[in-house]
């Protein structure tokens, strides 16, 4: 049985209405609704009678179209689906319905090969592929690489009608790298996909210049009202000719990419071409060198990663060197990685001696970008003054994010899982003082008083003290001719006279401790210490932290406690 585009129109109508459980559906109702949806698909404003409507019930009822829709009536006026999950555009292809699309299948595989349809090929054996299942009611024999999960796919159809329409359109969009979301007017073009992710690629209004948008960025769209603007010259097949992905940037120029692949991944590369441009430049037993015109872009550098050891860049000169930093920085990763073991072995050794030190506390890369911000914001005010910056985060309290990074944070809990900040110092050269280099201990605590009667020494207990634990970032290696520290293990079990440190510090044998970039120097805040400086160093910079679970009597408070 033929059905029209209306009828069409108002099954589907009736069919959402009718999935609505939440209101109750007179016939009067489900009139006007497919009366509303005639007006807005097709402009016809003359409505639909009532025995037009109870006419499309009996053939959803009926058997003639497939459907068989259960529409009962409740209370002998509202109409519903007695099965809540039954949808008219659920139901199972038909015999008919298989055949016909069988026969359109077999139209299209004969236009397989042809060059003006090789985008057909994927489709077609989907298509098959879904028509055979459920034909024989077996899984399908193939699987289309597909993420069902991915943000952004339902502005897909939106994105096409406005680019084919020419419609500019007023997007909301927050990059990665972006703190909120910004919104402006943007004239689509094309929409692209590269590895199973969608992207939008136009020009931004009041901007000069192709750009792409990721789809799963979008946070919202909307129609606008500015006209359309053609970007003059813009051929797709062009613009993205000499670049894998979709980062093209209009002024890099296309370079020579030489690549050397060994024998276990060359079969992958030369099946699978990593651009349309590549080219076998030599091939031995050890391996094939191959060379691509491309520009440097960021997919171009993970397709070389994405080989792992398979694959050496030998030129440009650029990017090998970039390409090393990111090996290296992943390497990086693995060595600053802290094992429940390692936790428990610092939390034992700070217990019983006093004392631990964790390498690779931190990432060079992440020392970088600590030195590149503490130069960044106290730079000059360390150039002008004595090479101690005291109480930071109090002044500069983002830096927190960047110190607290995830594995100090995993220390500190593991110490304390009650523990706060209560100090932070920043010291860009060695303590030459002499009260640094002879032997102390931690008791300079930042502690204000509400009272100038009061005596912190003597309101502190040693036991109060020693729940205070200090973690001393370095950001330099410790050279041997450079200022070197040196601890007492076991001295943190209470506060020491002068003379009990002397004769303890002359009849004990000190640890002197190799600490390099990158590593956390843990203590009690009641082991004693001492600076050892064999020459002056040009810099030596060392974060001083101070943590404590602990709260201070009323007549006290801490001077930098902070959370984080």
């Amino acid at each position: 049985m033929p059905v029209n585009r209306n009828a069409l129109i108002r099954y589907k109508t009736i069919d959402k209405c009718l999935q609505n459980r939440y209101r109750k559906w007179t016939l009067d109702d489900l009139i006007e609704a497919c009366s509303d949806a005639l007006y807005e698909y097709e402009g016809i404003d003359k409505g639909v009678s009532k025995r037009t409507v109870q006419g499309d019930i009996q053939i959803m009822r009926s058997d003639k179209l497939g459907y068989n829709a259960p529409i009962i009536v409740v209370d002998k006026r509202y109409y519903t689906y007695e099965e809540p999950t039954y949808s008219i555009t659920n139901i199972p292809l038909t015999d008919q319905d298989l055949s016909m699309l069988t026969d359109a299948v077999a139209f299209m595989k004969q236009f397989k090969g042809f060059s003006h349809f090789k985008e057909l090929d994927g489709m077609v054996q989907k298509l098959e592929d879904h028509i055979y299942s459920q034909k024989t009611a077996t899984k399908p024999v193939i699987d289309f690489e597909k993420n069902d999960n991915l943000k952004g796919l339902e502005y897909l159809d939106t994105l096409y009608q406005a680019i084919i329409k020419k419609q500019v359109l007023k997007i909301t969009y927050q990059s990665f790298k972006a703190r909120k979301a910004n919104r402006f007017e943007f004239h689509p073009y094309l929409l692209k996909e590269f590895r199973n992710r969608w992207f939008l690629i136009g020009v931004r209004e009041g901007t000069v210049g192709i750009m792409n948008l990721a789809l799963d960025r979008i946070e919202g769209i909307e129609p606008s009202e500015l006209w359309f603007k053609e970007e003059e010259g813009f051929d797709a097949e062009i613009y993205f000719k000499n670049a894998i992905g979709v980062s093209v940037s209009p002024t890099a120029k296309v370079e020579e990419v030489l690549l050397y692949v060994n024998y276990q991944h060359a079969p992958y590369v030369l099946t699978k071409p990593l651009h349309h441009s590549q080219e076998l430049i030599e091939k031995d037993h050890y391996g094939i060198t191959i060379a691509l015109q491309v520009q440097h872009n960021f997919e171009l550098e993970k397709a070389i990663l994405g080989f792992g050891e398979g694959v050496k860049v030998l030129a440009p000169e650029k990017l090998r060197r970039k390409i090393k930093e990111r090996i290296n920085a992943n390497i990086d990763l693995y060595n600053t990685e802290i094992t429940e073991r390692g936790l428990r072995a610092a939390g034992q050794k700070l217990k019983h001696k006093g004392y631990a030190v964790l390498n690779h506390l931190y990432s060079q890369r992440e020392i970088k970008q600590l030195g590149s911000l503490l130069h960044k914001k106290i730079g000059e005010d360390l150039k002008n003054g004595s090479g101690v910056f005291r109480q930071l985060l109090l002044e500069h309290p983002t830096l927190i994010k960047v110190i607290m990074n995830r594995n100090l944070t995993r220390l500190i809990k593991h110490i304390d899982p009650n523990a706060f900040l209560v100090k932070a110092t920043f010291f860009s050269k060695a303590p030459n003082q002499l009260p640094h280099q002879a032997w102390h201990q931690m008791n300079n605590l930042s502690i204000d008083t509400l009272s100038k009667s009061i005596d912190v020494s003597k309101t502190i207990s040693d036991d109060w003290v020693g729940r205070v634990f200090c973690v001393r970032i370095h950001l330099d290696d410790v050279k041997e001719d450079n200022a070197q520290q040196l601890v007492l293990a076991g001295s943190h079990k209470k506060r020491f006279t002068k003379e009990e440190i002397d004769l303890l510090s002359n009849n004990s044998n000190p640890y002197t401790l190799d600490l390099y970039s990158g590593t956390a120097l843990v203590t009690s805040a009641l082991l004693l210490t001492r600076f050892s400086i064999a020459s002056a160093p040009k810099r030596r910079r060392v974060l001083h932290l101070e943590f404590s679970s602990k709260h201070l009597p009323k007549e006290l408070q801490w001077t930098e406690q902070m959370k984080f």
